[in-house]
């Protein structure tokens, strides 16, 4: 990192890189089908890890669904993610689907 850009601003080399191998920024959907699919799960394999049904992936995936923080999070540990990268892409998602126009930074408490 630059000294000149402060901690959180700047997206990391894997966001940019998985942003350039999905052709578009990186959304909670768009990773949890990247993670899917590179980690060779079918949609009914992984949504039983997730303990959910494969029509809650599915519409996740395709963004037609969201996931509350608290969900993101428990995903995030059953697949062996950071917790914080699904909020924060589970949170920014919400707030694009509504329309508004901020952005998300998690902190650690």
């Amino acid at each position: 990192m630059r000294k000149t850009e402060k901690k959180g601003t700047r997206k990391s080399a894997a966001m940019q890189a998985l942003d350039k191998m999905i052709g578009e920024p990186l959304t909670f959907g768009s990773m949890i089908n990247t993670i899917r699919e590179t980690d060779d799960y079918t949609l009914k394999t992984f949504a039983k890890k997730l303990s959910v049904s494969i029509g809650h992936v599915c519409d996740v995936e395709k963004g037609r669904r969201g996931v509350s923080p608290e969900r993101a999070a428990k995903w995030a540990k059953a697949l062996g993610y950071p917790e914080a990268l699904f909020v924060k892409l589970a949170v920014q998602s919400e707030l694009d689907a509504a329309g508004l126009k901020y952005s998300v930074e998690i902190k650690s408490a």
